[in-house]
């Protein structure tokens, strides 16, 4: 097949290895269905604006039309030996419809044809990958409310820290997931407008309506510099950025669930939905999805970078290095989702220990920091209230007793502040159940059950309505 490009009589033309270096079919058939979509939309305007003949235009655009069917019906192949998709379709339009396929291109490049097609993609892009995020947050919510008050221990530097509840844990890996929806939104917004029309960059001398094409394919707006439009790959960053960002949360969730369903913490099991076994050790269950979201992790912030790098060096306008963009998006679109999915299934798949993770509260004084606010509350200053609990934490290390276990002499005899007549030991006692320290905290964002529960309500809202503007947007 002779190249768009290729001048008659050229002669022999390019060395078949140079010809399948160039080639960027196997990577970008997978614009078909865009393309396609694209080049109707283009048809039809060539036609309302005249400069082709209206039955010319609507057979062009028909026969386009007929082309996609095919392709979604599995019954048009891509000829092998095409340079790339676009010729492809150009060629096979030409076939089918002679003298008026070669029509088609008035008024467009290939430059500002890849362009559009990979946009319409990328948008699509956006909105799946928010889909499915919202669907993994949907797995977490689920998990969450059935555990609003089951007591466990908050961490930090991996050491007991202070008592929260499972769901305030699980809460924040929805934070940081509702977060991730917004750079979705906000990423599909910023790529909102089309590309189509901007020629190889200066547009056409051709009354094209770039306005008309926009509306057509459903963008906001047509693309704001022509030169910009061709050379502009901000959305595949943007969308690369969201993902990394998307997969670093995964990961450190991840994480939590591999320490969680191990022997030494034992406050999950994984059921086999989502756990294999071993090819040796028969007893064992290992975390398998949790690991491998873990590490792909690392193959997304590499397509990150590699989208970046990429486009460092290169001047404007467009640049064959640009082909490079859409195997890398591709990837990264395959990764992220299978990601999602594994990761919600993953989820749904823990089954907490309710009474192994309240048991676990109850060594490495995690009340240690409310024993100081309880002297607070007394008159006494919060850094003499400290030294005081960390005196008395220091007294329970050298007898091996557990706060609430000791004496109301022993208490006394930790510090001055536990010493005055009027100390209520009942009282202080009854302050340190992890279940009232957990309950105190009652502020917005808190692990009380109170703010947990308003806080699972507010995310099944945000949930609903994010999933019905996706079904109001653009299809895919």
């Amino acid at each position: 097949m002779a190249k768009l490009w290729q001048k008659a009589g050229s002669g022999s033309g390019l060395h078949p290895d140079v010809e399948a270096f160039l080639s960027s079919l196997p990577v970008d058939s997978r614009l078909f269905p865009e393309d396609l979509e694209c080049s109707i939309a283009h048809a039809s305007m060539l036609g309302e604006m005249g400069i082709l003949p209206e039955a010319e235009a609507t057979a062009i655009a028909a026969e386009l039309g007929k082309m996609l069917a095919e392709f979604e019906a599995g019954s048009l192949a891509v000829d092998p030996d095409s340079e790339d998709i676009h010729s492809f379709i150009e060629a096979e339009l030409t076939k089918r419809l002679g003298e008026a396929g070669k029509a088609v291109h008035a008024g467009r490049s290939r430059n500002d044809q890849v362009a559009v097609a990979f946009r319409l993609h990328i948008l699509r892009a956006f909105a799946s990958t928010q889909g499915l995020l919202l669907d993994a947050l949907n797995a977490v919510l689920a998990l969450a409310k059935n555990h609003t008050g089951t007591i466990m221990p908050g961490y930090t530097h991996l050491q007991r820290a202070q008592p929260v509840t499972l769901a305030h844990h699980l809460l924040a890996w929805a934070a940081a997931l509702e977060r991730d929806a917004s750079r979705l939104a906000d990423g599909g917004k910023r790529a909102d407008e089309c590309p189509l029309g901007s020629g190889a960059l200066a547009g056409s001398g051709l009354p094209t309506d770039r306005e008309a094409t926009a509306k057509a394919l459903g963008f906001a707006r047509p693309s704001r510099n022509t030169m910009d439009a061709v050379a502009d790959r901000d959305a595949c960053v943007d969308y690369a950025a969201a993902c990394s960002i998307i997969a670093m949360h995964l990961s450190r969730a991840c994480e939590d669930i591999v320490l969680w369903t191990s022997t030494e913490y034992a406050f999950m099991g994984l059921t086999d939905a989502a756990s294999t076994g071993s090819s040796i050790m028969p007893q064992k269950r290992n975390p398998d999805p949790a690991e491998l979201i873990r590490g792909k992790s690392a193959r997304i912030f590499g397509g990150l970078q590699a989208l970046l790098v990429l486009q460092k060096g290169l001047p404007y306008a467009y640049d064959r290095d640009l082909q490079e963009d859409k195997e890398l998006f591709f990837d990264l679109e395959d990764t992220i989702s299978g990601c999602l999915k594994a990761f919600a299934v993953l989820v749904s798949s823990l089954v907490p220990d309710v009474e192994t993770l309240r048991d676990s509260v109850k060594e490495g004084f995690l009340e240690a920091t409310d024993v100081a606010e309880y002297l607070v509350l007394e008159g006494i200053p919060f850094r003499t209230a400290y030294q005081a609990s960390k005196e008395l934490v220091s007294l329970c290390i050298a007898s091996g007793k557990r706060l609430p276990d000791l004496g109301p002499s022993e208490i006394a005899a930790a510090h001055p502040a536990f010493a005055g007549p009027g100390f209520d030991v009942p009282g202080f006692k009854a302050y340190l159940d992890p279940v009232a320290c957990v309950a105190r905290r009652d502020q917005a964002g808190g692990p009380a059950p109170r703010r947990t529960k308003e806080e699972l309500a507010r995310l099944e809202r945000f949930i609903a309505e994010a999933q019905t503007g996706l079904g109001r947007g653009r299809k895919g």
